[in-house]
C-alpha cells in the first residue's frame, strides 16, 4: 500500500506515523501489507517495536513458564527443551529418543499421543495429568510439520494446573462429603428393617444414584395396620441432595402417622398433600399408598403422579394399573380417589421409582413394559424377584437415578401350612338373640382350631363385647368375622353405623361403656376403621403362644 496517497489528508500525527511505517516495511517483504503484529504508539518520538515474527524463537520459549519440548521423526528424538522443562525433570540430552530420555512422557502415556499427532497432522490436547514431580500438567502436543510427514516433529506444551487441579480435587472431595452425608440421611430415614405381616412376604431394595448423581428422595414403607391388614408405600421427591432426603423423612413419618387413622388410601393421600404444601411450596413428590386386605384378597390404592402397580397373578399374567392417578403431593387442590386390583393367593405386587424404569433415550412406557415382561418372567422370593427386576432394568452402581422397589407376595399356601390361615364368619341377623348365637359360633370355630382353653375364653369374651357392642350402638347388617394367621387370632364385627367406638372410662354407677375398655385390657391390639361404601369394623387381635 502506498501511504504517499492518501497521507496529506491525514493529520499531521498520523500522517507522520504513517509515512514512518512506510519506510519501515522491509523491500523484501512480499505485497504493500503493513505487517499485523507491528504495534506502534503515534508518537513523533516513540521508538519502533519489532515485530513477533522478527523474534527469536528459541529466545521466547526458553523464557515462558510452561513446559516446552520439541521432539523428531518416527522415535521422536529430542530436539530442544526448554529451561522450565529442565527445572522439572531435570536435563534432557538432546537427540536421544523420547522414550529413553523422556521417562516421565512414557509415564503419563504420552507416546502413543505423540505417535497419533506425527500421524495425523492434528494437535492433541492431554489435560490434567500427574507428572512424576508431583505437579499437575495439561499437555498439548502440536505438530510441526504438515501432512502428516514422518519425519516432521510434535512441539509439546505443559501448562501447569496444579492450583486448579488441587481445587477442583478439593470440590469433589466436598461434593463426596456432602453425597455421604446425603446416603446416610437417606439411609437412616428408610426403614432398617421391613415389617413382615402375617398373609404377605416382602422384601424392598434401595439403590443410590452413582458418584456423579446426587442422591434424591425415594422411600418405601410397610406398616401393619392390624386386623391382617397391611399398608404399603413408595415415594419419589423431586430433587436431589441432603434437602430432598430431609423432605423424604417427613413425608415417611407423616405416612406412619396417618396410616393408624386407618383412614382409605385416598384421604391419606389428601392429608399428605397438606403437610407437602407446609413442609416446602416449591417442593413436590409422587407417591402411592395402597392397602393389602387378605379377606377381600384386594390391593386398594391411590397414586399421586406415581408410576403405575404391577400385578403378576398366579398363571403369570401381569396387569398395570392406570386409574385413579392425581397430581404429585404438594400441588394442592386436588380430590385423589381410591381404585382397587385383585391380589389373590399367588399374586405377585411390584412398587418402584422412576429410577428403575425411566432411560434418557426411550419412552417412559418403553420402561415400564420391558418392566412387566421382566416381572412376567421373574419367579421366587420376593427377595429374588427384586434383585432380578433391578439387574433387568440395567441398574449397576453408576447409574444417574435413585432406585426404589417394593415387592409383596400373597402366597399360595396349601397342605400343613394351610391349615394355619383359617377364615370363619357369620351373618349377625335378628335382635338381642345375636348375642348368644354369636359367642356359640365363636366358641365352636376356636375349639375346632385346637386353640388351648386360656385363648379360647378370651377369645370368647371378646367376640361377645364386640357383638354386644355393635347391637348397641350399630345398624344393620352386621357380621362377625374369625381369622386365624400362623401368629395370631383376629376377631372383627361390622355394622353399618360409621360411627368409630372409643375406649372411655366408665364410672362405678355406669350400666354401658365398659365393653371396648374389656376388650382393649385383654387383646393384644385392637381398632376400628370405616368400610367402603358406609359402615364400620371393629377388631381385636391375640398372639398366639409360639410352640
Amino acid at each position: 500500500m502506498n501511504f504517499t496517497r492518501w497521507s496529506a489528508r491525514l493529520p499531521g500525527t498520523q500522517r507522520r506515523a504513517a509515512a514512518r511505517t512506510e519506510h519501515a516495511v522491509s523491500p523484501d517483504r512480499r505485497g504493500d501489507s503493513v505487517p499485523a503484529a507491528r504495534a506502534e504508539q503515534l508518537t513523533d518520538n516513540s521508538p519502533c517495536v519489532p515485530a513477533v515474527d522478527e523474534l527469536p524463537a528459541r529466545g521466547v520459549l526458553d523464557h515462558v513458564p510452561a513446559l516446552v519440548a520439541l521432539v523428531h521423526g518416527p522415535d521422536h528424538h529430542i530436539a530442544y527443551v526448554n529451561d522450565a522443562y529442565t527445572t522439572a525433570f531435570g536435563v534432557r540430552p538432546p537427540g536421544a529418543p523420547a522414550r529413553e530420555a523422556l521417562p516421565e512422557l512414557a509415564e503419563l502415556g504420552l507416546l502413543p499421543l505423540l505417535d497419533q499427532v506425527l500421524r495425523s497432522g492434528k494437535p492433541r490436547t492431554l489435560k490434567s495429568r500427574k507428572a512424576l514431580d508431583g505437579r499437575t500438567y495439561t499437555f498439548t502436543c502440536t505438530p510441526v510439520a504438515e501432512n502428516g510427514d514422518r519425519d516432521g516433529g510434535v512441539l509439546l506444551f505443559a501448562t501447569d494446573v496444579t492450583d486448579h487441579a488441587e481445587a477442583a480435587e478439593r470440590l469433589r472431595a466436598s461434593e463426596r462429603r456432602q453425597r455421604e452425608t446425603a446416603v446416610t440421611l437417606q439411609r437412616s430415614l428408610l426403614p432398617q428393617e421391613l415389617e413382615q405381616p402375617d398373609d404377605l412376604r416382602i422384601a424392598a431394595t434401595y439403590q443410590p444414584g452413582g458418584t456423579e448423581a446426587a442422591v434424591g428422595g425415594d422411600w418405601y414403607d410397610v406398616i401393619t395396620l392390624g386386623g391382617g391388614r397391611t399398608a404399603l408405600v413408595i415415594g419419589d421427591v423431586m430433587g436431589r441432595g441432603v434437602r430432598a432426603a430431609a423432605v423424604m423423612g417427613q413425608l415417611r413419618t407423616a405416612v406412619r402417622a396417618y396410616a393408624r387413622l386407618d383412614l382409605p388410601p385416598h384421604e391419606v393421600l389428601q392429608l399428605l398433600d397438606g403437610l407437602a404444601t407446609e413442609i416446602d411450596p416449591n417442593q413436590i413428590a409422587t407417591c402411592v399408598y395402597a392397602v393389602h386386605d387378605p379377606n377381600e384378597g384386594r390391593l386398594v390404592y391411590a397414586s399421586a403422579g406415581h408410576l403405575p402397580i404391577l400385578v403378576r397373578d398366579e398363571q403369570g399374567s401381569v396387569l398395570r394399573t392406570e386409574e385413579p392417578t392425581g397430581p404429585p403431593l404438594g400441588t394442592g387442590g386436588w380430590v385423589h380417589a381410591s381404585a382397587s386390583v385383585p391380589l389373590g393367593p399367588g399374586s405377585t405386587a411390584v412398587l418402584y421409582t422412576d429410577g428403575l424404569v425411566e432411560r434418557r433415550d426411550e419412552d417412559l412406557d418403553e420402561g415400564i413394559a420391558a418392566l412387566e415382561r421382566a416381572l412376567a418372567g421373574a419367579t421366587g422370593t420376593p427377595q429374588v424377584i427384586c434383585d432380578r427386576l433391578v439387574r433387568s432394568a440395567g441398574v449397576t452402581a453408576d447409574h444417574d437415578d435413585d432406585v426404589a422397589v417394593l415387592v409383596l407376595q400373597h402366597p399360595a399356601r396349601t397342605g400343613p401350612d394351610s391349615e394355619l390361615f383359617r377364615n370363619a364368619a357369620l351373618e349377625l341377623l335378628g335382635g338381642i338373640e345375636a348375642a348368644p348365637r354369636a359367642r356359640a359360633f365363636a366358641s365352636g370355630v376356636l375349639t375346632s382350631w385346637r386353640f388351648p382353653a386360656d385363648l379360647h375364653d378370651l377369645g370368647v369374651l371378646a367376640t361377645s363385647e364386640l357383638v354386644a357392642n355393635s347391637l348397641q350402638h350399630g345398624t344393620p347388617p352386621m357380621r362377625l368375622r374369625l381369622r386365624r394367621t400362623d401368629r395370631r387370632l383376629i376377631i372383627e364385627v361390622t355394622d353399618g353405623d360409621d360411627h368409630l367406638p372409643r375406649r372411655r372410662r366408665a364410672e362405678p354407677g355406669d350400666e354401658s361403656g365398659r365393653g371396648i375398655a374389656i376388650v382393649a385390657t385383654i387383646a393384644s391390639g385392637w381398632g376400628s376403621r370405616r368400610t367402603p361404601g358406609g359402615g364400620k369394623a371393629v377388631w381385636c387381635e391375640f398372639v398366639l403362644p409360639k410352640g
